[in-house]
């Protein structure tokens, strides 16, 4: 018998020290994407994640056609963030209080508004340019909604789901941050350095697909 409850223990410690991580990470991800992804001493040349969105469609080398990006890349790192709390915010074995799951589903919903673009209209969001962003936002307040039918699936699922996506939207964004970085570089006519907005977004990132990925293994092996 001991084994058991050794193994039940051990279980719910997991499940304790996940459900810290959980909005630890939440919360670093958005606070990161609003944060400075490119730093500069003049405020209105500092990037935020969304800004880079729309930032590299005016440089250059996109202008022309030499320098190719998918520049809604950068708009992966809240989506991946809504995601994961759509999925293990409402789960029975994280058991999160309803106050905490109302204050993470409002950060959530307000991170998801970063893919709008700036001075939006209904008109501009039917051009092709943002058609997909507010298909995007629709589709992330979709599944914000379900998060209590979500939360029912299986946690090996739901962090699995969690791990994979987040995983995806850090390296997708890191990738393309390098690959606009040197055109920046000459536009700026400096060496900007990646702000600290950038670090804390991926920061976060790496925490929710970690513990998404433990919480999948812990599921996994006590079941």
């Amino acid at each position: 018998m001991a084994p058991r409850w050794t193994a039940a223990q051990a279980q719910r410690s997991g499940l304790g020290i996940a459900r810290l991580l959980l909005p630890f990470g939440w919360v670093l991800a958005t606070v990161g994407y609003y944060g400075p992804w490119v730093a500069h001493k003049t405020a209105a040349l500092t990037l935020t994640g969304s800004d880079m969105a729309e930032f590299v469609k005016f440089l250059p080398g996109v202008l022309d056609g030499s320098l190719r990006v998918v520049r809604q890349l950068f708009y992966l790192p809240p989506i991946a963030m809504v995601l994961s709390v759509a999925l293990l915010v409402g789960s029975r074995s994280l058991s999160y209080s309803w106050l905490l799951r109302g204050a993470i589903l409002a950060l959530s919903a307000a991170a998801s508004i970063q893919l709008l673009p700036p001075a939006w209209s209904p008109t501009s969001l039917m051009a092709a340019e943002f058609r997909l962003q507010p298909i995007a936002l629709g589709f992330c307040w979709l599944v914000l909604a379900s998060f209590w039918l979500l939360g029912r699936l299986p946690l090996r699922v739901t962090g699995l789901v969690c791990c994979g996506v987040t995983i995806v939207a850090g390296t997708l964004s890191v990738w393309q941050f390098l690959n606009v970085k040197s055109a920046i570089d000459i536009t700026y006519g400096i060496l900007p350095a990646m702000g600290r907005g950038g670090v804390v977004c991926l920061i976060g990132l790496a925490v929710i697909a970690s513990t998404g990925a433990a919480l999948a293994l812990s599921a996994g092996n006590h079941k």
